[in-house]
């Protein structure tokens, strides 16, 4: 039975664009800091991978550091800083802070200090986008990368976080994106490498994948090709809400990545739900991917006020660009099917 990936906002499948680069970074030997010819043509993928970053974030080549992921990139933006946030925000990111800010029924987050929060602009959970306040300290901005037009420079944000495997680009590698002038404490000390703010020979295969990841998701974006994603998760929406009148759709009224689903049916455990659909054939996700398969109530959830049953029933489905009709209609015929066995063994009517 060939399987029906409906998991993005865990990882994106790798794009083929990054797969060719990749390969052939594989073919170069030489070491991006030495200055012989070898070495200057590894040094010439980085910069150019370096500058399809920039360009499909709307900032500054100079401005971006490569790193391992995500999680380095908040640590490397945090470190030594008192930061304020949400329970919304990725652990990556709250585990390093102050978490006192209030987050209201539609996701919302109440920033009453920007140069001394973070914020993310999109929940991985949910898909709620968030409005950036002018002069913000930081955003995560991994989730909304490459499925919405974004302007760093535009932005009113001095720093942001990027991984390239959420756009369909290889894991173990990111970025933190830098406005201009704006100083970081070196984590991670020694050669001296990406202008001194992270140490270590550069993950090059990684990082070629990245930057063709993120030129191909600009293209994407161009094209009008999440606008078509949009279509299909409102499809999907519409067809649970036809079989299950009891399925909360979380913040659907709310400004939302195009591709995102989060749908609570209570008494009905999102981790049996994933099991389910993961025998008839369907990835699909609980909630965040990022928690080394620990299953507990969202905090996201549990932050916008759903109490912590109802919290512990959501399912998160999320599309990519190479989800088809049939696939959201699979899902939901054997989401439907899984639905009314369980509706039957409560003894209640569908």
């Amino acid at each position: 039975m060939e399987r029906i990936y409906l998991d993005y906002n865990a990882t994106a499948p790798l794009r083929p664009e990054a797969r060719a680069a990749m390969i052939a970074a594989m073919d170069e030997v030489g070491n991006p800091s030495s200055v012989h010819q070898e070495g200057r043509a590894a040094k010439m993928i980085m910069e150019r991978a370096r500058e399809q970053v920039a360009v499909a974030m709307g900032a500054q080549a100079a401005d971006i550091v490569f790193t391992s992921g995500a999680t380095e990139a908040a640590a490397l933006c945090l470190a030594g800083a008192k930061v304020h946030c949400s329970h919304i925000e990725h652990e990556a990111v709250s585990a390093n802070c102050i978490v006192d800010q209030a987050v209201d029924v539609m996701g919302a987050v109440d920033v009453t200090c920007p140069e001394q929060s973070i914020l993310q602009l999109a929940n991985s959970e949910t898909g709620i986008i968030q409005d950036l306040p002018e002069g913000l300290f930081a955003s995560d901005m991994t989730q909304a990368f490459g499925k919405i037009p974004v302007a760093f420079d535009w932005s009113g944000t001095q720093m942001a976080m990027l991984s390239a495997h959420k756009l369909g680009g290889p894991k173990g590698v990111g970025a933190l994106v830098l406005k201009k002038g704006t100083d970081i404490a070196a984590q991670l000390r020694g050669g001296g490498q990406e202008m001194g703010r992270r140490s270590g020979t550069e993950n090059i295969i990684g990082i070629a994948g990245f930057g063709a990841a993120a030129e191909a998701s600009a293209r994407d974006l161009d094209s009008g090709v999440w606008g078509e994603v949009e279509k299909l998760r409102n499809i999907l929406e519409i067809a649970i809400a036809q079989s299950s009148n009891r399925t909360i759709f979380v913040g659907n009224t709310a400004n939302r990545l195009p591709n995102t689903t989060c749908m609570i049916t209570p008494g009905w455990k999102g981790e049996t739900q994933v099991m389910q659909m993961d025998l008839a054939g369907l990835a699909v996700s609980a909630g965040s991917a990022c928690s080394s398969g620990k299953v507990k109530s969202s905090r996201v959830l549990i932050a916008m006020g759903y109490s912590e049953a109802d919290a512990a029933c959501a399912l998160r489905v999320s599309l990519g660009p190479t989800t088809s009709e049939e696939d959201v209609m699979m899902f939901v015929e054997k989401w439907t099917s899984a639905y009314e066995k369980f509706m039957a063994r409560q003894g209640a009517k569908v």
